[in-house]
């Protein structure tokens, strides 16, 4: 079964699954229970923005998607935070606005951008050394804050109304939770694509939830989740030979659903 580890793509890719469950598991628990999973579609689309400017400046465009991202999630969190507008208008404005500029700056590109379509759809097979070091580095970065903020990410994602009488700085701890998700977002691009990065960052912490609220317990089980689950969509993807983003995404989904199943049927005790 592991003899597909034998293939330098294939060990990139093995190690590109377990970062991107890390990322996932860690940034995911606070998505899931904040419930700004459309916030986190509204950041990845937008990343499509950076995307484009990489391919219009010849550079590497995981690099320009770092700033474009996290620049898209602070001005979601600011619009609705100080403008008088709802959070899903800015999230919609900023969603299209990302696209349009990406599409825009790839049309003005040069020549032919091969590569575009492993960022909309993912091709963790193709990821390259330089992308695993980009990657690592972004993990070891969302690791370090939430280390060092984890008790006001907790506090306002279960109560952000009480963290903000007891002294927590809400609006800033907000904005630094919505840079991390924009950084897992830049994690998981060349993973499963900008279409499908919300089901990575979701459904492994959506299913530990099923069974625990305790932060430590939902970020250790989503980890675990996510490597098993990616290890095995991408196993599958290699033995049957399709398209191993979709692949993954879909051995997640149906992992939900069994659990979500089997917990309804024997009522799990949380």
């Amino acid at each position: 079964m592991l003899e597909f580890l034998q293939y330098q793509f294939m060990q990139n890719a093995f190690l590109a699954a377990l970062l991107v469950s890390i990322a996932c598991g860690v940034v995911g628990t606070y998505v899931v229970i904040k419930k700004i999973v459309f916030i986190s579609g509204g950041i990845s689309h937008a990343a499509f923005g950076g995307i484009g400017l990489g391919f219009f400046l010849g550079i590497n465009p995981v690099l320009t998607a770092i700033p474009f991202s996290a620049l898209s999630a602070i001005l979601i969190g600011a619009l609705a935070k100080k403008v008088d507008i709802s959070e899903d208008t800015a999230i919609g404005i900023l969603w299209s606005v990302g696209m349009a500029l990406g599409i825009l700056f790839i049309n003005l590109s040069p020549g032919y951008a091969p590569d575009l379509f492993s960022y909309l759809f993912g091709s963790i097979l193709t990821i390259s050394n330089t992308d695993l070091i980009i990657m690592l580095v972004l993990v070891l970065t969302i690791l370090l804050i939430v280390g060092l903020l984890h008790r006001e990410f907790t506090a306002i994602s279960f109560d952000e109304e009480f963290a903000e009488v007891v002294g927590v700085p809400t609006k800033l701890i907000y904005l630094i939770l919505l840079a991390l998700v924009a950084l897992s977002v830049v994690v998981l691009i060349k993973a499963v694509g900008i279409i499908l990065i919300i089901a990575l960052l979701t459904i492994p912490a959506a299913i530990s939830r099923q069974f625990t609220y305790k932060i430590p317990q939902l970020m250790l089980g989503s980890v675990v989740l996510g490597m098993v689950l990616t290890m095995a969509g991408l196993w599958l993807s290699y033995v049957f030979d399709l398209a191993s983003g979709s692949t993954i995404v879909l051995v997640l989904a149906i992992a939900f659903l069994i659990t979500f199943f089997l917990k309804k049927k024997f009522d799990i005790i949380k």
